[in-house]
């Protein structure tokens, strides 16, 4: 009886933590800068090669571990209707004549008839419409040989007793990237947007795992 006790403490304790929700954004999601080897030796001026930028670089990312704001605006409305309406009828009659001289007297002068109808009609109905704005910084974890930058990021925000997480990642050209280092989400390819969360009110949206035990082998 103690061990069984304990047994229900520790899944009730296991239970009870906060687990952060799976992702499918390009991993990682954050990298080091790589220290660009040009010129080390020390001039003495203010400007060292290696340490800074030129005086003619901008300040867009291009370099890994360079970091970049993307504004998310992804707008998304998709429907669909169809109907089918199908119909048949047939009818079918027949009558046995008398004839005289024939066995089976009793069958004769019967009428006989048939009448049947199929009817179909079927109607389908769908829509779904889905808004996510907001901004999210991201850094740059791979440049790749043709100069396309892979980013990658995410943004943690813990209110009360929950955690929401926005994650994003994709391939930029640093040609979309505009003078304060700033894009838009459309135009970030294989764009991979995630907004989740964690917490007390998530966990209440979740079926227990007994309930889906049972679930899983009910034929009702």
């Amino acid at each position: 009886m103690k061990r069984f006790l304990l047994w229900i403490l520790a899944v009730l304790s296991v239970g009870a933590c906060t687990t952060v929700p799976p992702t499918n954004v390009h991993q990682p999601m954050t990298a080091r800068p790589v220290p660009r080897q040009e010129n080390l030796a020390s001039t003495g001026s203010i400007f060292q090669a290696g340490v800074s930028r030129t005086l003619f670089e901008d300040r867009r990312a291009r370099y890994v571990g360079d970091t970049m704001t993307i504004s998310i605006s992804e707008t998304t409305s998709a429907s669909t209707k169809s109907n089918t309406k199908a119909s048949r009828n047939t009818s079918i009659s027949a009558t046995a004549p008398t004839i005289r001289g024939l066995p089976g007297k009793s069958f004769q002068g019967i009428g006989l008839s048939a009448e049947g109808a199929n009817s179909l009609d079927g109607k389908g109905e769908a829509a779904a419409n889905n808004v996510f704005t907001g901004t999210i910084t991201v850094t740059v974890i791979e440049v790749l040989p043709n100069g396309n930058l892979l980013v990658s990021g995410e943004k943690q925000v813990s209110i009360g007793a929950g955690t929401e997480y926005i994650r994003l990642s994709g391939i930029v050209n640093p040609y979309f990237i505009n003078a304060a280092n700033t894009i838009s989400s459309s135009q970030v390819a294989d764009a991979r947007i995630e907004y989740k969360e964690s917490g007390v009110i998530s966990e209440a949206q979740v079926m227990g795992w007994l309930a889906r035990f049972f679930l899983s082998f009910l034929p009702f």
